[in-house]
């Protein structure tokens, strides 16, 4: 019996044969990398070397890696339609976050400023304002330095997309007034006066705050003088504030002019006669182009309605003159530099 068992070797074992899974779940995507390595779905399969089992039993091998196991690119993020924000330690979530916040925030501003500044400044009287070309800044210069003989005044109408009147921009009406002209000599009045202090050996850092100050200043007294007169003259239209604001703004032409002279060093005699046409020069053009303000023309002025009688007629003219004639005082503060 003995013998019998130890006459018999045991049976041989049966190993089993390795099989892959028919399918392995994708991790979470996460955002690319700046070094521009590739994720792979899970590790990289490890070449298999052949193996000898016993009894000759020789098990089929897997040379090649298994599709699920290919590396991946992560679709939610582009190439090139969002920025990597990565390099910088931000991640993308936080970096489209922000974006988000910051366009809130401009918006937000945005409406602010035309809900509180609207209704005295609206933006699109600014823009039209700021509508102008070439030919015209240099033909409205001229006009400003030789007001004499220029005709006629009166300003250009047009029909809008809902039938309503309204003035032309500068662009197409040299009678129109624009910014661009005050606001870029408002900025060289500045420079001038800054550079003729240095010369005079009087030039300090303060002196463009003091000088900008004291335009902004005159410009203030200028508009509440022409604005308060045509409220107690009860003179109504639909001239805006930026209207007032341009024709105030034209006299910088004039106290640049002046300021040249002096700069050159000619004699006293021509700085004075320079000041006093460019003063002469200015008065003119104001009393010209503030006549379709303060003695607006029912069929040419939007927004007219009546007719003036003679002695309210004789009072604004009065005041008209009243407005020229002061600007000699303006011009002469901004001239003593």
């Amino acid at each position: 019996m003995t013998n019998y068992y130890s006459s018999r070797s045991p049976p041989p074992l049966q190993h089993p044969v390795p099989t892959h899974p028919a399918y392995i779940p994708e991790p979470p995507s996460t955002p690319a990398s700046p070094q521009g390595y590739q994720r792979y779905a899970s590790s990289p399969q490890a070449p298999q070397s052949s193996q000898h089992f016993p009894h000759g039993t020789v098990y089929p091998q897997y040379p090649h890696q298994p599709s699920h196991l290919a590396p991946v690119q992560n679709p939610l993020v582009p190439a090139q339609a969002i920025p990597d924000f990565s390099a910088w330690g931000i991640d993308g979530a936080t970096a489209q976050f922000g974006m988000q916040l910051g366009q809130n925030a401009v918006a937000a501003g945005q409406s602010y400023v035309q809900r509180n500044l609207g209704g005295l400044i609206p933006i699109t009287h600014l823009k039209h304002h700021f509508n102008v070309s070439n030919s015209y800044v240099i033909r409205k210069l001229r006009l400003v330095v030789f007001p004499w003989r220029h005709r006629p005044w009166t300003r250009k109408m047009r029909r809008s997309e809902t039938g309503i009147g309204e003035f032309q921009p500068p662009r197409d009406d040299l009678n129109a007034p624009d910014l661009y002209i005050p606001l870029m000599a408002f900025v060289t009045y500045i420079l001038l006066a800054a550079l003729q202090s240095g010369l005079q050996s009087r030039f300090h850092p303060e002196i463009f705050g003091v000088v900008a100050t004291k335009a902004i200043v005159v410009l203030i007294l200028d508009f509440l003088f022409v604005k308060g007169g045509c409220y107690l003259l009860g003179i109504q239209g639909t001239n805006p504030i930026v209207d007032l604001l341009a024709y105030g703004g034209y006299k910088f032409v004039g106290v640049i002019l002046t300021l040249l002279v002096g700069l050159v060093g000619l004699s006293r005699t021509l700085y004075t006669i320079a000041f006093i046409y460019t003063f002469l020069a200015n008065a003119f053009f104001l009393l010209r182009s503030l006549r379709s303000v303060v003695l607006p023309d029912v069929g040419a002025t939007p927004g007219t309605v009546g007719t003036v009688s003679h002695a309210q007629r004789s009072r604004r003219i009065t005041f008209l003159f009243l407005v020229a004639v002061v600007q000699i005082l303006f011009m002469g503060v901004l001239v003593r530099v």
